[in-house]
């Protein structure tokens, strides 16, 4: 088990905070198109992350929906495989639904900074804290909350769930003709 701490927030002006990422980033940009198949479970989610053909990574977390800098322990699996896995999983569990988004990556540090585009919802932030042998949540915390800052991420923007859980949340508001209070 690994853990991180991490944020997620919605994103208004994604040119801007592309160059505040690149300001910030020790590493050049990163696009990876990424295609998660998320699983029912009871527990936690379950995804199948697809980046290529012949690269996946089945991916198990477990994090409290709550806004701000929070834990997520997650384990993780890489296969070369993704077809096959996402038809054996989808026949043993079946599937919830599909993310699919182009995330632009960024390093600062030992925080991954991912700037996605995801179908059907727009575009949002995502710091994940990669925690280091030792360091603890609260220090992850403080380095999330410094980088929110350099950001300019602001805390009335902060997302609380997984993009899945928005995606349902969107589909349930057009079933039912409701209109979120978002806008992207």
């Amino acid at each position: 088990m690994a853990t991180n701490v991490e944020i997620k927030a919605y994103v208004r002006d994604p040119e801007r905070l592309r160059r505040l990422a690149e300001g910030v980033s020790d590493t050049p940009a990163e696009v990876i198109h990424q295609r998660d198949v998320f699983l029912n479970t009871e527990r936690g989610r379950l995804k199948l992350r697809t980046t290529s053909s012949d690269q996946g990574y089945l991916v198990y977390y477990e994090r409290a929906n709550v806004s701000g800098p929070r834990p997520s322990e997650y384990y993780l699996s890489e296969t070369q495989d993704p077809a096959s896995l996402e038809r054996l999983l989808t026949r043993a569990f079946g599937v919830r639904g599909t993310v699919v988004k182009v995330r632009t990556l960024y390093m600062a540090g030992n925080t991954r900074i991912h700037l996605d585009q995801v179908e059907g919802l727009g575009h949002f932030c995502e710091l994940e804290v990669m925690l280091t042998e030792g360091q603890s949540a609260a220090e992850g915390q403080a380095i999330a909350e410094d980088l929110m800052r350099q950001l300019d991420i602001q805390e009335k923007d902060l997302v609380n769930v997984a993009y899945m859980d928005l995606l349902e949340q969107r589909a349930q508001e057009s079933s039912s003709g409701e209109k979120g209070d978002r806008s992207e």
